[in-house]
């Protein structure tokens, strides 16, 4: 499982608008974070949208974030894009109709399992802000091996 490529343009997007401080063209923020021009714009959009950036047209025009980078939390941009997370699609999705295990109890045995999941991952992606990140001193990150974890 993974987040789609757009969240995570996304969040490189308000990350480096988080690390210049100030308003920027589309297109230096497209140059500087890897992203083409016309999916950050399509992006920017979005974080426009749900007022995590300010839009501004004509000369000297560009974006900005539209709150302090501490107010700004990973989960909030990466909704921004997808909606609200959750690791099934049984959690989220109004119309979805789940049979499995219902003969036995009427209830699917893993909705609470995914639920609680989901709010964990929903709770730690919260508790990251754009603002700290700026802070933290930039380190190589390797995830544990699985002979690690046991």
């Amino acid at each position: 499982m993974h987040i789609t490529l757009e969240s995570d343009y996304a969040v490189r997007i308000v990350y480096c608008l988080a690390q210049n401080g100030g308003r920027m063209e589309a297109a230096a923020i497209a140059e500087q974070t890897g992203v083409t021009l016309r999916f950050s714009l399509k992006i920017l959009r979005k974080l426009v949208a749900g007022e995590l950036v300010k839009s501004y047209k004509g000369a000297g025009g560009g974006y900005e974030l539209a709150k302090d980078p501490k107010e700004i939390s990973l989960y909030e941009v990466i909704e921004q894009v997808e909606g609200p997370y959750a690791i099934s699609r049984c959690l989220n999705e109004d119309d979805y109709t789940c049979n499995r295990n219902r003969q036995a109890c009427m209830v699917c045995k893993f909705s609470r399992i995914y639920a609680d999941i989901s709010e964990m991952v929903r709770e730690k992606l919260e508790g990251i802000k754009f603002g700290n990140l700026l802070d933290e001193p930039c380190l190589l990150y390797t995830s544990p091996s699985p002979r690690d974890r046991t």
